[in-house]
């Protein structure tokens, strides 16, 4: 039996449409396994995963338009909020990483696979800059100025409450596994420094200038929760899903610049993004 047909018979909710599009996009597995063709043939007693995530099904298209740098060697980008960085269990068309190997493409070529080194990562609902390798000569550079802490980072977020002016959270931050949910601990955790700087401050709310000092996945939402001030739209860390009326329409977090040195040569860059629209229209 067909993998298309076999799925779309075990549940009234799977019409055969929608099954055809989560296979395309890569959200099936069969034996362990991506399958990617609705055609592919099932045998009785192999184990069939299917995965949603609640994302539009139609795959993001990277273009020209949410470029900001380019260069032989690296390429850097205004990364919509809503898209996966890299492939998950439900997806892997549509991830920011599957849609610049398309957009990379030779089309005098198109057999090649094209050179993307991917040496940091955003969460799904942060928007802003992001910097790729796209030569194998930068490749090593860029990996060990991330992993060097020679990136300067900065963000831009919007926190419920009013934080003192200025301040900085240091602590050791491990992941429960039994709520996917980062928190600091006294053993055992990776070191996060977070240092931060108020802009502005509203009634019940704060746009703060974030420095990430180290890059542990969910630092900046994990401590400024712990410290009572959680990002808007952050429910995962108590973030508040409204605020004076307005509907916060994700986790008000864009990663607003970049500093490094040129792995392939050391010119100085600064990469800049902007506020996208629905930051823009909370502020």
């Amino acid at each position: 039996m067909r993998l298309d047909h076999y799925l779309a018979g075990i549940s009234e909710d799977l019409s055969r449409t929608l099954v055809r599009k989560v296979i395309q996009i890569g959200g099936v597995h069969v034996a362990g396994r991506r399958v990617r063709r609705s055609s592919t043939p099932v045998k009785k007693g192999e184990q069939i995963e299917l995965y949603l995530d609640a994302l539009p099904l139609e795959p993001f298209v990277m273009s020209e338009a949410c470029e900001l740098y380019r260069d032989p060697y690296l390429l850097a980008l205004n990364k919509p909020a809503g898209i996966e960085t890299q492939p998950t269990p439900a997806r892997y068309q549509g991830t920011l990483y599957a849609a610049l190997l398309t957009y990379l493409k030779n089309p005098q070529r198109p057999q090649l696979k094209p050179e993307l080194g991917m040496a940091q990562r955003l969460d799904r609902e942060t928007s802003g800059v992001m910097v790729f390798s796209i030569h194998k000569q930068a490749h090593r550079g860029l990996t060990e100025a991330v992993s060097s802490r020679q990136l300067e980072k900065r963000y831009l977020a919007l926190v419920q409450g009013s934080p003192p002016a200025e301040g900085e959270f240091r602590s050791l931050l491990a992941r429960n596994r039994a709520t996917n949910r980062v928190r600091s601990v006294r053993h055992g955790g990776k070191e996060a420094m977070t240092r931060y700087r108020r802009q502005r401050q509203f009634d019940g709310a704060a746009l703060v200038e974030i420095e990430l000092l180290t890059g542990r996945s969910h630092q900046i939402r994990a401590h400024f929760s712990e410290a009572g001030f959680p990002l808007l739209g952050d429910q995962r860390y108590d973030g508040p899903r409204t605020m004076a009326g307005i509907e916060i329409p994700r986790q008000m977090l864009h990663s607003a610049s970049l500093r490094l040195n040129h792995p392939v040569g050391g010119k100085p860059l600064l990469l800049q993004a902007p506020l996208p629209d629905d930051f823009t229209t909370v502020l």
